[in-house]
């Protein structure tokens, strides 16, 4: 989509606001469509290793743009204390996050209840779409015969499907 002068300012102005959390070398992307008459944004922001990730649709962009921001703002927010342990301590500005308006739930451990091993088959992309429907999975992980390395296949909210695969 084309995307106004307006709304780039809207959405540069709404980032800004989670400066209070990052350095100067964090790298945050917006990517902005239509479909179906709904406007939908994912905004991603990439600190120390980190992927802070949010995807918003609405009838109108702009509030799309809001509640994107405040989706990752409150990412932060819940999990200040787990994400300051991982990254280290100087990953986010010291700032104070809470004031007496401001509801955060509490931060919780989180519980695995169920592990399961198996074996990861060598296939194509479309090889392991095909088994992940088969399956009525959300996801699946394969190794990649093109790559020789372990990669995810999902189901995107659209009804496409994403690739998940490491860097090299």
């Amino acid at each position: 989509m084309e995307v106004s002068s307006s709304l780039k300012e809207r959405a540069k102005k709404k980032i800004n606001k989670l400066d209070k959390f990052f350095s100067a070398d964090t790298e945050a992307n917006i990517v902005m469509s239509i479909q179906k008459g709904r406007h939908i944004i994912e905004l991603t922001i990439r600190h120390n290793g980190m992927l802070f990730r949010a995807e918003e649709k609405s009838d109108d962009m702009y509030a799309s743009i809001d509640r994107a921001v405040d989706i990752v703002e409150r990412q932060i927010r819940k999990n200040k204390t787990r994400l300051a342990r991982k990254i280290h301590e100087s990953a986010f500005k010291s700032v104070d996050v809470m004031d007496e308006t401001t509801y955060v739930e509490e931060e919780h451990e989180y519980k695995v209840v169920r592990s399961k091993k198996f074996q990861v088959k060598p296939m194509t992309v479309d090889e392991a779409i095909l088994q992940m429907n088969l399956l009525g999975h959300e996801f699946f992980v394969f190794t990649n015969t093109e790559t020789k390395m372990v990669n995810v296949v999902y189901k995107r909210m659209d009804e496409d499907y994403g690739l998940i695969e490491p860097e090299e």
